[in-house]
């Protein structure tokens, strides 16, 4: 851009007809001249007072030197601190008629391509870590810290030679005219004249008071609040999610659209008239809003410590990081340095926030006291809540994967502590530090399960509640493809073999003892092997099957397997354990018992009643009292 003062270069101007129009615009002294501006006139009239401007001030010096700084001197001297009153308000006037807040469609930046956008995008949908949960969350103790009931680019730059304004080239960085450039011809002539008359610092006010009420009412539009760090540390966890959506949108907003801006319009006006001039503008606009942004982002950081922050937090810390590059872009200048300090701050003290809430998820997880047992042996809230959160996380591998670089503190089996687990990394050779961490923490998981199941007083329940809640790990694990590369396949197969060994100790508690009714030791009378069958005997045999099967059944169809297919390779796992069994002790001794009297009393079911009589159980509901009785005739 060429400077005005090419433009208004013509011949000179007497420097008393300098003096009438700078008078005749004298705001003090005319009623005329305060109800009119200078620069809403017609350019010819503009032009002139630009012009009997240079002329005041390009003869400062030759009257000082003549007149040895007498009256002319005095007079013109006057004029000027007239003129720079009257320039100052004209700029003001200017900017603030261009004050307007910039619309939301102007604000919003384009979409991040984030490794985990969809959940870290600032208009992510809630994720509910009990999404597949049917159960309530009574008797959950909340002590330990583990609230079991909450729901939950890269800029370049480049200098443009010729026009001698910066313009910056961005995939992420969009620059908005935020005043036209016809206003921005005549700002660039006021400012030039103010600063070459030495009223540097005046304009420098000028211009940061007015633009400063335009960034205001953006951040305004946006939605951001002026809050301290301690009242954001006062706000409780939901509403303080909900401001943490909102400062994601704001932050890009402000950095690649708003400040970047104003940087631009600091330049445009500014760039090449003074020393750095452009930047003391810009950092006179923006540093308050600025400082009051990265605010919020450190009271995070430095905020208690819990389980539900860790992926809001992560979701500040991409977002900062992510917005480096154009930090370290639109404050550039040495004046800024505080800002883009503060900045690479906050993103290392919330990676230290993360990592600390990591550290509270596993203390919470292995110290979760609830001890009331879950209805039916089903899936414990505290399993769904655990692996849903190392579902999250994975879908965060690669932030936490730098941010994590060590090793879990977990328990040795010569360490001879009961409350912590064993777990010896020397199995796990290779795996990186968040791998360890999501192994441990399932580790820890089922550990606390055990734990849990002793609050049983069946144990055929306590197994079938062990064998729920890890098939439940193996399933979630199987379907994150991120978490299962991390768990192994190995570590996999290892967890499928504990839910097979609870399933196989379940059918033990349970059907050793039913079975046992369907013996033949017992039945026969002594020397008569052939055909000596103690009626009463296999009278009481019977009964005592039909006693133990109807508990069985009556207890177990309240149980509950909520995987269909699990549930129906146990059904017929049972099934074939005790049809044929029944099958067979029916066929010898069926004759027995029909030949004497109410046979009907002991043989009460028939095998097609105890197939299905099978399918009841594990429903989570009770049945009838009563079998269905095997057809008579």
């Amino acid at each position: 851009m060429d400077s005005p003062e090419k433009s208004l270069r013509s011949s000179p101007m007497p420097i008393d007809a300098a003096e009438k129009i700078i008078l005749r615009w004298d705001s003090t002294a005319s009623e005329d001249a305060r109800e009119k501006m200078i620069f809403q006139s017609d350019r010819d009239e503009i032009d002139r007072y630009l012009r009997a401007v240079d002329e005041l001030h390009g003869s400062m010096s030759s009257v000082s030197l003549s007149e040895g700084g007498g009256e002319g001197g005095d007079k013109v001297s006057s004029a000027v601190q007239i003129a720079m009153a009257r320039l100052e308000d004209e700029f003001r006037s200017i900017l603030l008629s261009h004050t307007s807040p910039l619309e939301a469609d102007s604000l919003t930046t384009e979409p991040s391509s984030s490794v985990h956008s969809s959940i870290s995008s600032a208009d992510s949908v809630e994720v509910d870590l009990y999404a597949d949960d049917d159960s309530t969350h009574k008797g959950l103790d909340l002590s330990s810290g583990l609230d079991l009931s909450s729901d939950e680019v890269k800029a370049g730059s480049s200098r443009k030679s010729g026009s001698g304004i910066s313009y910056r080239s961005s995939s992420s960085i969009r620059e908005i005219d935020l005043v036209p450039s016809e206003a921005i011809y005549d700002l660039r002539c006021i400012a030039e004249r103010m600063i070459s008359c030495g009223y540097m610092r005046e304009c420098v006010q000028a211009y940061g008071s007015a633009r400063k009420s335009a960034v205001d009412a953006s951040f305004r539009r946006l939605g951001f609040e002026k809050l301290s760090i301690g009242d954001i540390q006062r706000l409780d966890w939901d509403a303080l999610e909900v401001k943490i959506r909102r400062w994601i949108r704001a932050a890009k907003a402000c950095i690649r659209v708003l400040f970047a801006s104003e940087k631009k319009l600091c330049e445009e006006i500014f760039y090449g008239i003074g020393t750095k001039i452009e930047d003391a503008c810009f950092m006179e606009t923006v540093k308050g809003p600025a400082i009051q942004l990265f605010n919020f982002a450190e009271a995070i950081s430095i905020s208690r410590r819990s389980p539900e922050k860790l992926f809001k937090t992560l979701d500040l810390h991409d977002t900062l990081m992510e917005l480096i590059p154009d930090i370290d872009v639109v404050f550039q200048c040495k004046s800024a340095e505080s800002i883009r300090v503060q900045a690479a701050e906050i993103v290392s003290r919330l990676g230290e926030a993360a990592r600390g809430i990591l550290s509270e998820f596993e203390s919470a997880v292995l110290r979760e006291p609830s001890q009331v047992p879950v209805p039916g042996g089903t899936i414990h809230p505290l399993t769904r809540y655990v692996m849903n959160y190392i579902s999250l996380i994975s879908d965060y591998k690669q932030t936490l994967a730098e941010l994590i670089v060590s090793k879990p503190s977990t328990g040795s089996r010569y360490s001879g502590d009961p409350t912590i687990p064993d777990m010896e990394f020397a199995e796990f050779e290779g795996k990186s530090p968040l791998a360890l961490h999501l192994i441990w923490i399932i580790v820890i998981l089922q550990f606390n399960l055990e734990g849990k199941s002793k609050h049983y007083r069946d144990d055929s329940l306590a197994h079938l509640f062990m064998m729920n809640n890890v098939h439940y790990i193996v399933q979630k694990v199987k379907g994150s493809p991120e978490l299962r590369e991390m768990i192994s396949d190995d570590y996999l197969r290892k967890m499928t073999g504990k839910f097979r060994q609870a399933a196989t100790s379940y059918q033990r508690a349970t059907w050793v003892r039913v079975l046992y009714c369907l013996r033949d030791e017992g039945l026969h009378v002594s020397g008569s092997f052939s055909s000596g069958v103690s009626r009463n005997a296999l009278r009481e045999r019977f009964k005592a099957f039909n006693a133990m099967f109807e508990e069985v059944h009556r207890t177990q169809a309240t149980w509950f397997v909520p995987d269909a297919q699990l549930r129906e390779e146990l059904r017929i796992s049972i099934s074939e354990k005790l049809i044929p069994a029944y099958r067979s002790f029916l066929g010898r001794f069926r004759s027995h018992i029909e030949s004497g009297k109410h046979p009907e009393n002991y043989i009460k079911y028939s095998v097609e009643d105890l197939e299905t009589a099978v399918l009841d159980f594990f429903e989570g509901y009770p049945v009838s009292q009563h079998l269905r009785r095997r057809s008579q005739g």
